[in-house]
């Protein structure tokens, strides 16, 4: 059985980390915050620096907030690398750009690691399930070592090619993301200043072919007013924000994915940095005069 290090205790990594524990895993984890008490009361060891965690394990899985963070588990002082990571495998289930991405793997396989970048898509509802899409980017080699662990978080896990490729696959996914919930966000307006019940309207909708994962969950935080983060506002601002780059980088147009930015920032604006994604409804209504939950 392999022996896991596990970086990153927030709202995805802890499900994630309970989920490896489960399957029987030896696990040591690592948080910069307060550890939440089901790690420790699930069996993990609590260890004190990312280099702790390392030196224990087989495979390292890193999920944290963005690239400067991946940066600083990695290399910062008590950073992975000062573990010896000769036989190792470093998995980064970040979502991060895909250019430092394929610096930190050059740094890792040169002081004797693997490395594999694997962001998942899902929420925090996919991590709890188990059901998360994981994108892996790396060598056949290392994705066939850590697979087994993969299948205990996710359900559809892809192998898209070399380091940074999962990354790229990610913004991808985001673009879409972002573009889904702005379209039910504008429909649930529409139908609800028209005078329809929003809720009934996408029950409705949910039988035809606008149906989404992003209809079925964030259309009803939407019409209830839950907002609690199942993914945050400013993490997609950040993660659209690198796709923006990207794009004009490769001389790509992404005009949806530029507009959803704005309300991003307006929510920010508004002091919902910490809101759910779906809470862009909010800056809607307020262009409309008109909230669907009245």
């Amino acid at each position: 059985m392999k022996k896991v290090a596990f970086i990153g205790l927030g709202i995805m990594g802890v499900p994630m980390c309970l989920h490896l524990l489960k399957g029987g895993h030896p696990v040591f984890s690592y948080t910069r915050s307060q550890t939440h008490p089901s790690i420790p009361e699930a069996g993990a060891t609590v260890c004190t620096s990312p280099r702790a965690a390392a030196e224990q394990a087989d495979i390292i899985i890193m999920i944290v907030n963005d690239t400067p963070n991946v940066e600083q588990v990695l290399f910062g002082d008590g950073g992975v690398i000062e573990a010896d990571l000769h036989g190792k495998i470093i998995v980064d289930m970040s979502t991060i750009s895909p250019v430092a991405t394929k610096d930190f793997a050059a740094k890792i396989i040169a002081a004797g690691g693997d490395y594999l970048d694997a962001p998942v898509s899902g929420g925090d509802v996919g991590a709890q399930a188990g059901s998360l899409s994981i994108m892996v980017g790396g060598s056949e080699t290392a994705y066939q070592q850590v697979l087994p662990l993969f299948q205990l978080m996710g359900q559809n896990i892809t192998h898209i090619g070399d380091v940074g490729s999962g990354q790229i696959t990610k913004m991808a996914n985001q673009v879409i993301v972002a573009q889904s919930i702005q379209a039910v966000a504008e429909a649930l307006l529409l139908a609800s200043k028209a005078g329809a019940d929003p809720e009934k309207v996408r029950q409705a909708l949910m039988g035809g072919f606008a149906n989404s994962r992003i209809l079925e969950i964030h259309g009803k935080r939407m019409t209830s007013g839950f907002f609690e983060p199942g993914f945050k506002v400013n993490l997609h601002q950040k993660d659209i924000t690198s796709a923006l780059n990207t794009a004009r980088e490769l001389g790509v147009p992404l005009p949806g994915a530029a507009l959803f930015q704005q309300l991003l920032s307006s929510c920010m604006a508004q002091g919902g940095a910490d809101w759910d994604h779906s809470a862009v409804i909010k800056v809607l209504e307020q262009a409309a005069n008109h909230s669907i939950r009245n």
